[in-house]
């Protein structure tokens, strides 16, 4: 019986130890952190034997395979031991999907990618198809290969997930674009970094999709270099096009091959902002290449719902809009929540700082931005980027949500909105960004 060590105990761990356990493989999960509850259960339930807190080394190299959880470096001393030795190591995107037969569509981008997942999961629930969401966002692939029977997923894929792939192959892929991000896993190269991000499109034949954005450079320098066998599907706000999707008279036109072209006015469309407007462009194509009716597109496009700690709001107090933008971890993703703006903004920011250029914020910020609240340990290079463009008298430092929700309260007047979109990692305050997104909105219904 072939020995699978799991690395990692979180969600994508316990899901990929639970299908090797079905799959009739021999199971080990080893996480050097403590292992939740909710976790441990799991494992004791499916009876697979784990550790918490500790790495046994000769039983993790004793391996046939390992399966790394993808927060878990491929430069972490073990994982190099395991790489010397020869034993293969891949994600559970690359596990479970030699068990699954699904249509896989799967999505990845340094931003727009959880909102883009979860419009085509939406479109695909409204049209009645037998549909599961996965990758990284909610259940683990994995757990729902082992567990559920669907006959499409929708996959939120990372770099990180897609580092360890490499038979796993999409039908639909979707990069909703390439900013720097993460470089500290990537020897600060963007170029490895964008890499990452193609390895979405391995082992795509001309039958499949590659739906991408053509007006992000990164993207286009990138499809300079590979080949791509998939039918290309571009979008774009900038450019009219043959086949894909484009803004033109206020309207997002999608146009396939051999299909009916699909409208939709912008201005109807459920999720306001530029950003948006991308996210929901990939989205109808990924629904007219599915032939979902024009019809069930457009209602879809209308009809969903914000994605939680994305643009979220959350309500208004005293004439203030308090939105939660957590989910907002790099300058990019804070560039569009901005850019959205049409009132006056207090703008809270902060966290961990994975080399941020804050130097494209610059306009965004001198146009919209009348105070910053400072959300972080170390908040020295946001001063410093920022505190000429809005003064030093309208820039403090907070050390929890519920000072930063004060803070802003203070500087906000009747008309204004109070924006959390960070622009840094949570980990200086926070577990992550939905318990930094929780607790604002927690803050805000205080006030």
């Amino acid at each position: 019986m072939a020995k699978i060590v799991v690395l990692g105990g979180g969600e994508s761990g316990v899901g990929s130890a639970v299908l090797a356990k079905v799959k009739g493989f021999e199971v080990f999960l080893s996480d050097r952190g403590e292992i939740s509850e909710k976790y441990a259960e799991q494992l004791r339930k499916w009876d697979i034997p784990f550790e918490s807190g500790r790495h046994s080394e000769e039983k993790i190299l004793d391996a046939d395979e390992i399966i790394k959880s993808p927060g878990i470096p491929l430069t972490v001393p073990l994982v190099v031991k395991a790489q010397e030795k020869g034993i293969p190591i891949i994600s559970e995107i690359e596990f479970a999907g030699r068990y699954d037969s699904a249509k896989k569509i799967c999505i990845t981008g340094s931003n727009g990618k959880t909102t883009t997942t979860s419009l085509i999961y939406y479109l695909l629930q409204q049209a009645g198809l037998n549909v599961g969401l996965g990758g990284n966002i909610g259940k683990s692939y994995a757990m729902q290969v082992a567990t559920e029977k669907y006959d499409y997923y929708v996959l939120e894929l990372s770099s990180f997930q897609l580092d360890n792939m490499y038979d796993f192959k999409a039908d639909i892929a979707i990069i909703t674009n390439i900013t720097p991000d993460h470089l500290d896993r990537y020897d600060y190269n963007i170029d490895n970094y964008a890499k990452a991000k193609f390895r979405i499109t391995r082992n795509m034949s001309d039958e499949d999709c590659f739906i991408f954005c053509s007006d992000d450079e990164i993207t286009i320098q990138q499809l300079d270099s590979i080949i791509v066998k998939a039918k290309m599907l571009p979008f774009s706000q900038k450019n009219i096009l043959k086949e894909g999707a484009w803004k033109e008279n206020g309207q997002i036109c999608v146009q396939t091959e051999g299909q009916d072209r699909c409208d939709l006015l912008i201005k109807d469309l459920a999720l306001s902002g530029k950003h948006n407007v991308y996210n929901s462009m990939a989205a109808a194509i990924a629904g007219k290449v599915m032939n979902i009716k024009n019809e069930k597109i457009r209602q879809s496009l209308q009809s969903f719902k914000a994605v939680e700690h994305r643009l979220e709001q959350v309500r208004c107090v005293g004439g203030v809009n308090y939105i939660n933008d957590s989910k907002a971890t790099n300058v990019d993703a804070a560039w569009y929540a901005l850019e959205c703006q049409e009132h006056p903004v207090v703008w809270i920011v902060g966290g961990t700082d994975k080399g941020n250029d804050y130097s494209t914020l610059y306009d965004l910020v001198k146009e919209k931005v009348k105070a910053i609240v400072c959300l972080g340990v170390d908040n020295q290079k946001i001063h410093a980027a920022f505190e000429n463009l809005v003064g030093q008298r309208n820039i403090v430092d907070t050390k929890s949500a519920e000072e930063a929700v004060q803070a802003s309260a203070r500087f906000a007047q009747d008309g204004d909105t109070v924006l959390l979109s960070p622009c840094c990692a949570s980990f200086d305050l926070f577990k992550n960004y939905e318990e930094r997104g929780k607790l604002f909105k927690e803050a805000v219904w205080n006030l």
